[in-house]
């Protein structure tokens, strides 16, 4: 083992580094690949807030282990990684220092930095529990040979087994400091990708190309979300900069709207606030070389606010309703307790009173049950004194403008007229109970929406039944 540890101890002193900086929020993780091994650092105090308090121990995996006093998010880094070949990887995290045990939950394939958060994706790979060594992550621990052990929740793995990976697929790997020295500083670790698919092809076993997003990948977050901090510094330039233009195109429809938001060789990082959205650019001129850019688009979305409800189709056999939501998030729709859709239009909605919610799927809100009345009609009655049905009345009449409902039988005799004060008809003409047959109706009223008379007059039939 002695001689094994001194081969990759000299491998890694001849082998170009990247000092990366950091990135203690999962929406500006660091792009890196797996052409040289990762020299960097960990920074901060958990200020980011990257899980949901309610779900984070839901995970097994994200537990304080077994140290009690231990921080979920001290010490943080985010990177991301896109598969360029298909095939096996595993990383190495080495701690460079004595006051740091690293540990680390891997996220994938293609999720987003919300679902993280609320908890609907998962860790596929995890350690939080005590290390006995200076290495922890996937494939097998260059310092014992421990092999990596199949994830299971909640298991206490140091290592866990090589990831298979697919071209394209894209994963976020958290990196945490799991010690209790908890004054703040900056803890060193080195990242190496290992792995059959990077022995085979090390510049292109990852896709390099991910590096050149240096800002990171476009950022969903919700408004009233923390500060998003881009960084020019994660450019592989590093440091080695003469001067930096920061601009926005707030609309993202191809026209700067300010050229020069923030510039100058010090100006190397940008804080967006909520709810500022665009994409926005940044151009590099570095010490030496050419100008480096990049860009990244940024979407603050808000909490669901309904616009209004159109009823398409009502008083009919498959009442018809869209719903209508003021802003531009992803959302989904549910009425009345029931599953969520993607689309807005319901069809086949009860009459009478109705409850809609309204979720936006990038995380940022569900609506209260939201009441609707939908204007309906019984297709049936049955008035025989049991107490259910023993009445027909328009549903949501009393949201009409001056309604006057006409009951007849199939000759078109007139048997009752009724209105929104009346209890309905009890199926009698002159106090003489009618026969189970169809009855028909004539509803003539009118309903004021936003200035627009929706309809005045309804034709249709129900049934008696005895």
């Amino acid at each position: 083992m002695r001689s094994t540890l001194m081969l990759l101890l000299g491998w890694l002193l001849c082998a170009p580094a990247l000092m990366a900086q950091n990135s203690p929020d999962c929406r500006s993780a660091i792009p890196v690949c797996a052409d040289t091994v990762i020299t960097t650092f960990a920074d901060g105090s958990g200020d980011i807030d990257d899980f949901d308090p309610d779900v984070i121990r839901q995970s097994g995996c994200l537990e304080k282990g077994s140290i009690a006093s231990a921080n979920i998010e001290n010490n943080t880094s985010w990177f991301v990684f896109r598969a360029g070949t298909g095939g096996q990887i595993g990383f190495d995290i080495e701690a460079l220092s004595d006051t740091a045990e690293w540990d680390f939950a891997l996220y994938g394939p293609d999720v987003a930095c919300a679902d993280i958060s609320n908890g609907t994706a998962q860790p596929i790979r995890c350690n939080y529990e005590v290390n006995d060594t200076r290495f922890t992550g996937i494939g097998v621990n260059p310092e014992n040979g421990q092999a990596g052990q199949p994830f299971i929740k909640g298991s206490q793995n140091t290592y866990d087994e090589f990831l298979e990976v697919q071209p394209g697929e894209i994963y976020y790997l958290l990196i945490n400091n799991y010690n209790t020295n908890f004054d703040g500083d900056p803890e060193p670790f080195s990242l190496t990708f290992t792995g059959n698919s990077v022995n085979q092809d090390q510049n292109n076993a990852l896709d390099c190309t991910l590096r050149d997003e240096f800002l990171g990948l476009d950022i969903v977050a919700c408004e009233g979300d923390p500060d998003i901090t881009l960084s020019a510094l994660n450019s592989p330039v590093g440091p080695d900069i003469a001067n930096v233009v920061w601009s926005v195109d707030y609309d993202d429809d191809g026209t700067i709207d300010d050229p020069n938001l923030l510039s100058g060789p010090a100006e190397t990082q940008l804080v967006v606030s909520s709810p500022n959205s665009g994409r926005y650019f940044v151009e590099i001129t570095p010490t030496v070389g050419p100008v480096i850019t990049d860009d990244i688009l940024i979407t603050f979305y808000g909490e669901p606010v309904l616009d209004r409800i159109d009823i398409l189709e009502d008083l009919s056999d498959n009442n018809t309703i869209e719903v209508f939501v003021q802003g531009n998030g992803d959302y989904e729709y549910a009425i009345n307790g029931g599953p969520y859709q993607d689309s807005p239009i319901f069809t086949d909605v009860p009459p009478g009173e109705n409850t809609l919610v309204i979720n936006d799927k990038n995380g940022c809100g569900t609506t209260e049950p939201i009441p609707f009345l939908v204007v309906g009609y019984p297709k049936f009655f049955t008035p025989n004194a049991d107490g259910i049905h023993d009445t027909w009345h328009i549903l949501g009449i009393e949201t009409l403008t001056d309604p006057v409902v006409f009951i007849f039988d199939r000759y078109g005799k007139l048997l009752k007229q009724i209105d929104e004060t009346s209890l309905g008809w009890d199926g009698t003409f002159n106090g003489r109970p009618l026969p189970s047959s169809d009855y028909w109706f004539r509803l003539e009223y009118s309903r004021d929406e936003a200035g627009v008379l929706v309809a005045n007059l309804v034709r249709t039939h129900f049934t008696l039944k005895r």
